[in-house]
């Protein structure tokens, strides 16, 4: 079962960049503290595509049980409110079962929403206002969601997020801000990071890229479309998914495939680096040495939770960094201090 901190269980929370081996760290933590793993990945939720979201192995699910993947049509919508709702049910289920939940991060949005709470479960998609939004450029978008509300604290580069803003505003009204509020649930998220060199991040993409094109990405993706699944559907509009249909499409060489996809996933991963630097309840970990021995001494005696705050539910952070926050130089935190990179 989870381990007892003061008067709260501690659950291990496993976050950093794409392809620095979050999943085999969670598979390791899953094996020695009897637990099983809840994903936090909006693209693994979708069923039948396996290589570009990197799912867990079959030897690995035969092995541990895996939570919140597998369950969604590739061709149907999934958004975080529905993610919060299965995270927290599957969490309760496990704990009740005297087991450890373990959450293996993925999507930065997916994990601070089941771990800080989410409050725009009851607003559902609206198709129709989807559709005329979806006519829009990026500038128009824009525009139309700050004349809406001038702070919505999502990212203004994204089409996606920006009219899931706009469509939520419409329903409730601004400000957003008042709607992104914060439900703590009855469990201590206890975060950990796995940090590297970024040249060492970016050698491992190169090489993971790589091993999916050669385990058949092209032809996973050409099977989704063979099925119905719209190119513009969410999983295949992500890294992979995307650079497959560009190949598809005679745009790209197969030799150009897997260099482009380690170029998307690189700067997805500068991305993700800057988003978790700024949250300080992360717990730093580099991969080289091996870390399981001090993240599970971490695990088993965990820190004090924060106290709660007396005035209730308190914002959540914004749902993606500022984009001048993406990729170039930056800091890295290990463990309180700051661990200089370059890009």
């Amino acid at each position: 079962m989870g381990r007892a901190c003061a008067t709260m269980t501690a659950i291990p929370v496993v976050v950093g960049p794409t392809g620095i081996g979050k999943s085999q760290l969670a598979f390791e933590l899953a094996l020695r503290l009897d637990g099983e793993i809840v994903v936090a990945d909006s693209r693994q939720v979708y069923q039948r595509l396996d290589i570009a979201t990197n799912k867990p192995s079959d030897e690995q699910r035969r092995r541990v049980r895996y939570h919140m993947i597998d369950f969604v049509d590739p061709a149907s919508d999934f958004n975080a409110a529905q993610y919060v709702v299965g995270a927290r049910a599957a969490i309760d289920d496990i704990t009740s079962r005297g087991k450890l939940p373990i959450v293996e991060g993925g999507t930065m949005l997916y994990v601070d929403a089941v771990c800080d709470g989410f409050s725009l479960t009851g607003i559902p998609p609206n198709p129709a206002l989807r559709s005329e939004l979806a006519r829009l450029d990026v500038r128009s978008l824009r525009e139309r969601l700050l004349g809406i509300d001038p702070e919505p604290g999502v990212d203004l580069k994204n089409p996606v997020r920006m009219i899931r803003a706009v469509e939520i505003l419409e329903a409730a009204g601004p400000p957003l801000s008042v709607l992104r509020t914060r439900t703590p649930p009855s469990w201590q998220a206890l975060r950990i990071g796995l940090v590297a060199d970024l040249s060492v991040i970016d050698r491992r993409l190169d090489e993971r890229s790589r091993r999916q094109v050669e385990r058949g990405l092209v032809a996973e993706t050409q099977s989704a479309l063979d099925a119905g699944v719209s190119p513009a559907a969410p999983v295949l509009t992500g890294i992979g998914y995307a650079e497959a249909l560009s190949h598809l499409r005679g745009e790209l060489t197969l030799d150009e495939l897997p260099v482009v996809m380690a170029r998307s996933n690189r700067r997805y991963a500068r991305r993700q680096l800057r988003w978790w630097r700024r949250d300080e309840r992360v717990r730093w970990f580099e991969i080289e040495p091996d870390p399981l021995a001090g993240i599970l001494s971490y695990v088993e005696n965990p820190p004090a939770p924060p106290a709660l705050s007396p005035s209730g539910p308190q914002p959540l952070r914004p749902f993606a960094p500022p984009p001048h926050e993406w990729g170039g130089q930056g800091h890295l935190p290990i463990n309180g201090e700051d661990k200089a990179t370059s890009p």
